[in-house]
């Protein structure tokens, strides 16, 4: 069994959201990884106030060639657990026969599922600017009280919001819908896969989650399906997220394949 856990984290956030999962996965005797997407790698305040230029550029298929870097690094396959945005990155690292479990939390959207309500909204503040493509976005603190986080309360939610939301290359969003990376869905090479979903998710809507799940049962491995009715997009921090958390361990330690040897010398996919 792999004891290696590897945490991605999606849009608008770093690896500093995963503190309380990396924690919590380590008392209990796992390596854990958390890596930023290339650029990322501060404290939020400090990318706020000074993003690096080059972080505007960053792509899908930069982000995921990043991860698919380290894991091949690693001595050992790792279980994946991403959010959001980094939910869909699990599904193209799986995609790519990498892992021997993946959990894809929230999953923003992926190629070729239908776009539901509550992502196209989601959407909108990055595709109502034409140049967004090109260009860092900041999530105004409005949304992120409305609809990002809207299970925090609200005299709490500025000083989270400062302690969390980094600003996110408006690329990584058209990269969804332009030239996007596909998914095969009857890979037979793909590790086992579990979606969660929240059903007061106003960014990644549960019936989106139900949808991936549809689309990823056609592989021949494991697909299991778990929603929560009362949690939102900020189910990784909102109270009561050891449950998510607990669930993701635990489902992939139950169901992981065999680990097979990390293939250093094997080409990074175009």
């Amino acid at each position: 069994m792999s004891k290696t856990v590897m945490l991605i984290h999606g849009a608008w956030l770093n690896s500093a959201s995963w503190a309380g999962f990396k924690a919590r996965y380590e008392a209990k005797g796992f390596t854990v990884l958390a890596p930023d997407w290339p650029l990322d790698d501060r404290p939020p305040a400090e990318l706020r106030a000074a993003p690096h230029p080059g972080l505007a550029g960053s792509g899908q298929r930069a982000i995921v060639d990043h991860y698919e870097r380290m894991i091949r690094a690693l001595a050992e396959e790792p279980i994946l657990i991403g959010h959001s945005l980094g939910g869909v990155l699990v599904q193209h690292l799986l995609g790519r026969g990498l892992g021997v479990a993946g959990v894809a939390i929230d999953p923003a959207p992926t190629p070729g599922v239908p776009l539901y309500p509550h992502a196209i909204v989601s959407a909108l503040p990055v595709f109502l600017d034409p140049l967004s493509f090109r260009r860092l976005k900041t999530m105004s603190r409005r949304y992120f009280r409305r609809r990002f986080a809207q299970s925090v309360p609200p005299e709490q939610s500025g000083a989270v919001y400062d302690r969390y939301i980094v600003p996110t290359a408006g690329k990584v969003y058209w990269d969804g819908i332009v030239n996007p990376l596909r998914i095969r869905w009857d890979n037979p090479d793909r590790a086992p896969l579990l979606l969660i979903g929240g059903g007061r998710d106003l960014i990644a809507d549960a019936a989106m989650t139900r949808a991936i799940y549809r689309k990823q049962s056609r592989a021949p491995s494991r697909t299991d399906l778990r929603i929560f009715p009362d949690r939102s997009h900020w189910t990784c921090l909102e109270p009561g997220w050891e449950q998510v958390a607990d669930l993701a361990l635990d489902w992939a330690v139950d169901h992981a394949r065999v680990p097979k040897a990390v293939r250093a010398d094997r080409p990074i996919a175009a």
